[in-house]
């Protein structure tokens, strides 16, 4: 085998970047003349991902008993396993997640599930929203947790748990979007690909379903609500992905139930009146909606997930970690030493923290030593005054005590002066003239 070199040789030290690129005008051009055997690199792909399978994350919002459970089945064409009780009695909004594997041919997928329960089933809606957003935010945080550990789990992306679909179920009564459902999809938008769906398509008429389309569009246009679009920039599918962004919100039905119509057994629903077919174009969009979340736009799906919704995500959390655009500027350097810097501005806030809650302490420290000497000559005070009354009380004591002794001595004087004439009544010439008077 024969190599040409089409420019002069360069060493590696002086090939040029532009823009963080590399300079292509810098590259030496080789054709080969015989085979080499890296075209096989796609089949190598292929066979590794195969091999290892994929991973996608479905996260299905809506009120009880509008059918997310059974949409799941219809879609996958399985039975997920029931693990907890429904009810409208729930006080809090809580997510329930299920996992299984699935295989079809020999391609394997991890399909996880998550499923709200108690959706506006209270009285007080307000913080409805509040459990689904922060539950998408704890699944972005755990693969950023991961991916900034020193040692990586080497089956980062076979455990990932980040939402890729959120699908949103809205009931076909009413007169469009309720207020949770707009608070809700405002929420979701910015952090989810946000599939909203009118589900039960099958309980009102076509009329009623076209203006209920028409409305909810509206009311998603007039509150900014972003919702996922499918990409029409591939030709092969950019006609399908057209025809399905202008029929959204998409109307679907579910059943868990076969019914043998003709020569083969199909998913329906079973009326007094009819039979409508869930995989009957006809009938729903069912058939759409799996085909555009399955069979076209899966990948579509992941990818955009991970370079908009999760890079958001990261982008933020590394701003509040001080890591925000300097990592961004070529002229700050490398990560370490944007780290450093960023480091020793934290250690010097910190410094002045402590500072400002050393002054605050001392200041603190002097009022309360202000506040023990105000009380205590307070105390002083009241000793003081305690000690005159307690002194007047003594003189007034000693006076009554004083007086006292004079009035017995006084009384000591009466009764020897009453004793004494009492002793001369005794006399013997008193004693006659008593006698010569009986």
């Amino acid at each position: 085998m024969t190599i040409t070199i089409k420019t002069e040789p360069i060493e590696f030290g002086d090939i040029q970047y532009k823009n963080g690129h590399v300079d292509k005008e810098k590259i030496r051009e080789i054709k080969l003349k015989e085979h080499v055997g890296f075209d096989s690199l796609p089949d190598q792909f292929v066979n590794r991902v195969v091999r290892d399978g994929f991973v996608f994350n479905i996260m299905i919002v809506g009120q009880t008993a509008v059918g997310k459970s059974t949409l799941v089945d219809s879609l996958f064409n399985s039975k997920c396993p029931e693990t907890s009780t429904r009810t409208h009695a729930m006080k809090t909004v809580d997510l329930h997640v299920q996992r299984q594997e699935l295989q079809e041919k020999h391609i394997k997928m991890r399909l996880s599930v998550a499923e709200s329960r108690g959706f506006g089933d209270q009285i007080d809606k307000t913080g409805c929203h509040e459990s689904v957003v922060k539950f998408v935010d704890e699944q972005f945080e755990k693969y950023l947790q991961e991916e900034l550990k020193i040692h990586r789990a080497s089956n980062l992306s076979l455990d990932d748990s980040r939402i890729h679909c959120c699908i949103y179920m809205i009931p076909p009564v009413g007169h469009g979007l309720r207020s949770v459902d707009v608070v809700t999809m405002q929420a979701l938008a910015d952090k989810v690909n946000l599939i909203p769906v009118i589900a039960k398509a099958d309980t009102i008429s076509r009329e009623e379903l076209t203006e209920l389309r028409h409305r909810i569009m509206t009311e998603i246009r007039d509150n900014g609500i972003r919702i996922y679009t499918l990409p029409t920039d591939d030709p092969e599918v950019a006609n399908f992905n057209s025809q399905v962004n202008g029929l959204q919100p998409l109307a679907v039905v579910g059943s868990q139930e076969f019914v043998r119509i003709g020569n083969k057994k199909v998913r329906a629903r079973v009326y007094p009146w009819g039979t409508v077919q869930v995989e009957n174009e006809a009938h729903n969009d069912f058939v759409r909606s799996r085909e555009m979340l399955l069979r076209v736009n899966l990948e579509d799906l992941r990818e955009k997930t991970h370079t908009e919704h999760y890079e958001a995500y990261r982008r933020t959390r590394m701003e509040q970690m001080g890591f925000g655009e300097a990592l961004d500027d070529p002229q700050t350097g490398t990560f370490q030493e944007t780290f450093e810097i960023r480091r020793k501005a934290h250690l010097d806030e910190l410094r002045r923290k402590e500072e400002a809650m050393r002054q605050e302490f001392v200041q603190r420290v002097k009022e309360k030593e202000s506040e023990l000497k105000e009380a205590e000559r307070e105390l002083h005070v009241k000793f003081d005054a305690l000690k005159k009354k307690t002194a007047d009380e003594k003189r007034r004591l000693d006076e009554d005590r004083k007086r006292l002794e004079e009035e017995m001595a006084s009384f000591s004087l009466q009764k020897a002066s009453f004793m004494s004439s009492a002793s001369a009544s005794t006399l013997p010439g008193f004693a006659g003239l008593k006698n010569k008077k009986k």
